[in-house]
């Protein structure tokens, strides 16, 4: 497996001055670095307070068909943390870098980070990595043993506290890494939110499709990025649902009852990396796999 590529973002915001000089004279706002070298500060906010906004992002064979979802969430997620306007075209451009940089793959894994950066110099610290992704054929065939666990919130917490990051993808994470340790105790694999008064949210990593028939649904994030549900806007699931209609079936965002989830014909867990990995266990109950559409998704995603 090929080294990852690591690119410094030095310019992440707009109107943001400084950074590296190529041999030109240009300034790109990033800069190619040794990703086996110390780059990061150990009083960098995002160290020390998880304080930041991340994205991930699929690359396939060179191809990243959801890059501009993810720039926008990421945008949304930065603005949800009071960050000033990001500079989507660096970010855009790093991106680029990155993927040109790694030897040609199948599938990459890029990801994105801004953190608040050193804590007192109001500067943030920001990176792309581009690294070859695993492979999660096997997965998405063997599926995914899953466990609902009460979120301890309601489903409408971001109407309640819209001062809360609720919707924005953070590098807070050890409340799902905590879900995570749980469902391994259970003999799980993965876990999928509740809300405390009864609503399905989200899995640990990923976004919760649904079937009944041949409609599929999924819980509503809100318009525009927002969320009344306190859950992340998932974009592969934006996908999926081109996908299925395709298929000729509908498709919906909407609040949906813990009932939904155990009536389902179909449950499929979807992210940008693993795809759509279906769910052959939900608590103690076997759930019924369609392998056929299962197939057809993951094709049509992993474009």
């Amino acid at each position: 497996m090929a080294a990852p590529v690591l690119i410094l973002v030095d310019r992440p915001l707009l109107g943001m001055s400084g950074g590296r000089r190529n041999g030109d004279g240009s300034s790109p706002g990033f800069a190619a670095a040794d990703p086996s070298a110390p780059q990061l500060s150990v009083f960098d906010l995002g160290v020390t307070r998880a304080d930041g906004v991340f994205e991930t992002v699929m690359v396939s064979d060179r191809n990243a068909p959801a890059l501009e979802a993810h720039l926008a969430r990421l945008s949304r997620s930065a603005a949800a943390l009071d960050f000033p306007p990001l500079d989507l075209g660096v970010w855009r451009d790093a991106v680029a870098a990155a993927v040109a940089a790694h030897p040609r793959v199948g599938l990459l894994a890029v990801k994105l980070v801004l953190t608040r950066g050193v804590e007192g110099t109001e500067r943030p610290t920001a990176w792309v990595t581009a690294r070859e992704a695993p492979d999660f054929t096997e997965l998405r065939r063997r599926g995914l043993r899953v466990i609902t666990l009460d979120r301890g919130v309601p489903h409408d917490l971001g109407s309640r506290s819209p001062w809360l990051p609720a919707a924005a993808k953070t590098l807070s994470y050890e409340v799902n890494s905590a879900a995570l340790r749980e469902a391994a105790r259970r003999g799980a694999d993965d876990a999928v939110f509740v809300s405390s008064d009864g609503y399905v949210l989200e899995a640990t990593t990923s976004s919760v499709l649904l079937r009944h028939g041949d409609r599929f649904t999924t819980p509503d994030a809100g318009q525009g990025g927002g969320s009344s549900q306190g859950i992340v806007a998932g974009t592969t699931v934006r996908r999926a649902f081109e996908v299925l209609e395709r298929l000729g079936h509908t498709t919906a965002s909407e609040a949906l009852p813990v009932a939904a989830l155990t009536e389902a014909d179909g449950i499929w867990l979807l992210s940008s990396i693993r795809r759509a990995v279906p769910v052959t266990r939900l608590d103690r109950a076997e759930r019924e796999v369609d392998h056929d559409l299962t197939a057809k998704l993951n094709d049509e995603l992993g474009r």
